[in-house]
């Protein structure tokens, strides 16, 4: 997948704004930012559900505004929503499903419990959906996407709502879909989730890719490998972040210094002459890395999920 230039907006708020990238065939590939970051916008359009305003876009191939049915074809969708039919079975869920696609319906049963098994769903086949915890719903939808054995599947905030062992669940399945070859593409604003899964993203804020690469070449280019986290005077915090290093982040009290040695950040930090007490020393994140870039934490920032 290509984008270059990839521009959408509502009325006069732009949601998107010149957004280049690249999704390899067979990585786990993560737009990374905030809630109101652009980040489901960007998703839809690749998703062939809405039209950019300018630039270029190709999806396997295709320009997802000009042949949308043959791209969805070969498409799997995840959207942010649950947006399963509640009151069918889990199975009936995923046998209409396959009826889009043209399976006929002994075909689209086997298909269909092939995948149920795949994401331990088997044994609730004939419960309701409305009877299925928020993470089995999640996992049906996962499945529900792949019933068209898809060459790429894409998932808008897929762990969102979650408790963190849904979470994990989810994230083995997407592994385990990127080893058998599908391109994985997600959105998130999980720190933890984008280190683990993806194996390169995108930093989009404001509708902008701020910087883009594999988690940890990012963070060790940009932030460094350790952190020092000091509490000191608020008139003091901008000459001890200054003294202990030119990469830092100064918040009221708190100021985080990085580097690549942690006790040349302390030596720095004493040598000061600022009086300074310790919260951590940790090693350097991804949300380190995008407070630097962007002057704001990802809990931060508009909520409408555009």
């Amino acid at each position: 997948m290509l984008a270059r230039g990839l521009r959408k907006a509502y009325g006069s708020r732009v949601a998107v704004d010149g957004v280049d990238l690249e999704v390899r065939r067979g990585e786990c590939f993560g737009f990374l930012g905030p809630n109101g970051a652009g980040k489901t916008t960007t998703m839809r359009m690749l998703a062939c559900l809405s039209e950019r305003d300018a630039g270029d876009l190709a999806v396997l191939g295709m320009d997802p505004d000009l042949e949308p049915r043959a791209l969805k074809a070969r498409l799997g969708v995840v959207p942010q929503e649950i947006n399963l039919d509640l009151e069918l079975t889990v199975l009936e869920n995923m046998v209409v499903y396959a009826r889009y696609f043209g399976m006929r319906a002994a075909p689209a049963r086997d298909r269909a419990m092939e995948l149920l098994r795949f994401v331990d769903l088997h044994e609730r086949a004939d419960d309701t959906v409305v009877r299925l915890s928020g993470g089995m719903q999640r996992r049906l939808q996962i499945a529900r996407a792949l019933i068209n054995d898809p060459e790429m599947i894409l998932l808008d905030e897929p762990t969102t709502g979650l408790d963190p062992q849904a979470r994990r669940m989810v994230w083995e399945r997407l592994r385990d879909l990127r080893a058998g070859g599908t391109s994985v593409v997600i959105t998130t604003h999980y720190m933890d989730e984008a280190e683990r899964l993806c194996d390169r993203l995108v930093v989009i804020d404001h509708g902008e890719v701020v910087r883009q690469g594999a988690p940890a070449d990012l963070v060790r280019d940009e932030v460094g490998a350790e952190a020092l986290e000091m509490r000191c005077a608020t008139t003091d915090a901008a000459r001890l972040a200054g003294a202990a290093s030119r990469r830092h982040i100064v918040a009221g009290d708190v100021v985080i210094a990085f580097g690549d040695d942690g006790d040349a950040l302390r030596a720095a930090a004493d040598a000061s002459g600022v009086r300074w007490d310790l919260i951590a020393e940790r090693r350097a994140t991804l949300e380190d890395l995008f407070i630097m870039l962007t002057g704001h934490s990802l809990r931060e920032g508009a909520a409408d999920g555009q």
